[in-house]
């Protein structure tokens, strides 16, 4: 089966690259590559993916509020933000808007591909110094009471979500099996009155459950 990518990119010689990697690698394809996402909701109707790679700072309109319309329209395929920004202001809003995860162009020639397959089984890849700074803004939070009733496992996968892990690697770390993953995972959503990963982690800095 193909996986089809799409890709918002303003940087014409970033883009064709970016473009050049997806090609290359056996199994992808890249549905299409554009300059701006003015008319994001058009382009998603054309092109159905499986994935979409999103810029920030694009002209006309940013890719975080890109990210936000695809979510108000229920889309939930995968988004990956790929931006020079590394500030908390941005890595935050990208992660309430919707994102699944947030690389730093820097490191994209060698952190894309494992990226991409890591958001594909249920992850929420991010930069080493992105997930140490979630990692120190949510060690700065101070302890609340628990309003979600949340079991002491399921604060320790929601934890290990916001730090971007994957299924496969939070059940390595508890030694229990990725279905069991799975079903701690579906209760913390319907605990915390969510639908997606990113929304549980947003929420669950935002509310200082984490």
């Amino acid at each position: 089966m193909t996986l089809s990518i799409l890709l918002f990119e303003d940087n014409h010689l970033l883009r064709e690259s970016i473009g050049g990697m997806i090609n290359l690698k056996e199994g992808w394809h890249l549905s299409g590559a554009f300059e701006n996402v003015l008319t994001i909701n058009k382009i998603l109707e054309t092109h159905p993916v499986d994935l979409i790679l999103m810029d920030i700072d694009m002209p006309g309109m940013s890719g975080i509020e890109a990210v936000r319309q695809i979510r108000h329209a229920k889309n939930q395929v995968p988004i990956i933000m790929l931006t020079v920004f590394d500030d908390n202001t941005h890595v935050f809003d990208a992660l309430q808007a919707g994102a699944s995860g947030y690389l730093l162009k820097k490191h994209i020639s060698e952190k894309l591909f494992e990226a991409i397959q890591e958001v594909l089984e249920g992850g929420a890849p991010m930069s080493p110094s992105i997930a140490r700074m979630v990692l120190t803004a949510m060690q700065q939070k101070p302890v609340v009471e628990n309003p979600y009733q949340l079991t002491s496992r399921e604060n320790e996968i929601l934890t290990s979500l916001s730090r971007g892990n994957s299924y496969k690697l939070i059940a390595s770390e508890l030694k229990i099996s990725i279905d069991t993953v799975r079903t701690h995972i579906k209760h913390i959503y319907e605990k915390l009155h969510v639908r997606s990963q990113t929304e549980a982690v947003s929420k669950a800095i935002n509310e200082k459950l984490v």
